[in-house]
């Protein structure tokens, strides 16, 4: 088989490396890839969002099943496209990608369908948006209604700072075209869980829960990131929970977009937080998480590219998808700086024996040599029986991977550990 993965990032490389697990797979083209994932797949420099050029080299190599990764070409109709000239695609087409392309139709579809969540108020004005903040309770979130490469999310604990939000979300366009319109939400508490699972429209199956670290900096603090680690599974997570989130929330969500005429297929990422009235979503993703990826399907032990072609042909009630028991722990490596300006173009070093638990997310191959080209470099995940051991693991591994203004958190995986101990 010939597949092809669309995207660039960790995430992708995680895919692309399960994917090589089955024997079936001849060949994997990475559009565009990146200089670290051209040693799992032939990478080729046709952008992510450049659906036209996808199809036409999907077409000309004659590829037998395509995996669109990132949240961009989702919501552009890349899926549409490719299947329009008979390629199965994983992922969900352009009228369920909408899912997380707009906020406002994923808080009104909760609302619609009583799934928990925030309490929301929508603005297409930013003047109409400052006068509800005069009386709307602080703290308070304000996001931006469209895709913002994750970062169009502004947590504001005063009134002053939800005001400078709104204007530089609507009136400086900080986010671009994303937003044109805002959510205003309630500032909901408790530990928050990624959930992503598989579901082909008609059956859905939750993966390991896991937590990110979105902030940069140790403690929980500094900006906030595309995400510094992971760890799965999550421990506050229970089975209990876990009875409450099918029963409340994921299967009530693929229900609800079967009534709206928009049957979801592929990922579908859930972002919850467990209040104290009982877990309530924070955000619908259409795709992979990232890096989430990189500790959930280390876990999976059932073959991946099975389970998406079941996922393609909505036969997934029929398969038995299995992970193994223990922990995983990511730690992201970034360039010094990052989410802000950074340094590119410095050598990256990795012992050969790591390769298999590295997977790249901004390098490229300059002169055979692989240097950093993004902010987030790259995450190395160790699977081991404990929490503990993960984390031991993961960060014994990083320190024997260098390259020039190198950064990453020491903490990830404590929370979890504590919440363990509790």
């Amino acid at each position: 088989m010939k597949i092809l993965v669309v995207g660039s990032g960790g995430r992708e490389h995680a895919i692309i490396k399960k994917l090589k697990e089955n024997k079936s797979v001849e060949k994997i083209y990475a559009l565009p890839g990146n200089g670290g994932i051209s040693a799992d797949a032939e990478c080729v420099a046709i952008g992510a969002k450049d659906i036209p050029g996808i199809v036409d080299f999907a077409v000309k190599k004659s590829v037998d099943y395509a995996v669109v990764a990132p949240d961009d070409p989702l919501v552009l109709g890349c899926v549409d496209a490719l299947e329009q000239k008979g390629i199965p695609c994983f992922g969900p087409n352009k009228k369920a990608a909408i899912i997380e392309g707009s906020k406002v139709f994923s808080k009104n579809l909760m609302k619609k369908y009583g799934i928990p969540t925030a309490k929301y108020e929508v603005f297409d004005s930013p003047q109409a948006a400052l006068e509800y903040l005069d009386s709307a309770p602080i703290p308070t979130v304000i996001k931006a209604d469209g895709l913002a490469l994750g970062k169009g999310v502004i947590i504001a604990f005063s009134l002053e700072e939800a005001k400078d939000a709104v204007r530089e979300i609507m009136e400086d366009r900080k986010f671009g075209a994303s937003g044109e319109r805002i959510v205003i939400e309630e500032y909901l508490e408790g530990p928050e869980v990624s959930v992503l699972s598989f579901t082909d429209g008609k059956a859905i199956v939750p993966m390991l829960s896991s937590m990110d670290h979105k902030r940069a900096l140790d403690g929980d603090k500094g900006l906030n990131t595309g995400g510094m680690g992971t760890i799965a599974p999550n421990p506050y997570y229970t089975d209990e929970i876990a009875k409450r989130c099918m029963s409340e929330i994921f299967l009530p969500t693929v229900n609800a977009m079967n009534q709206e005429g928009r049957s979801f297929k592929g990922c579908l990422y859930f972002g919850l937080m467990l209040t104290k009235d009982g877990p309530k979503v924070i955000e619908y993703n259409c795709r992979f998480g990232d890096p989430e990826t990189q500790v959930v399907l280390p876990m999976l032990e059932t073959d991946l590219l099975t389970i998406m072609q079941a996922v393609t042909e909505e036969r997934l009630g029929d398969l038995e998808v299995r992970f193994r028991s223990g922990s995983a722990c990511c730690v992201v490596m970034a360039s010094r700086g990052y989410p802000g300006a950074y340094e590119k173009g410095c050598e990256i070093f990795i012992p050969q024996e790591l390769s298999d638990s590295v997977y790249i997310a901004g390098a490229e191959l300059k002169d055979g040599r692989l240097v950093t080209s993004g902010g987030r470099v790259l995450g190395v995940t160790a699977v081991k029986k404990s929490l503990s051991e993960a984390v031991d693991a993961a960060y014994n591994m990083a320190g024997k991977i260098s390259f020039e203004n190198a950064y990453y958190r020491h903490d990830i995986g404590k929370r979890a550990l504590e919440a363990l101990k509790d």
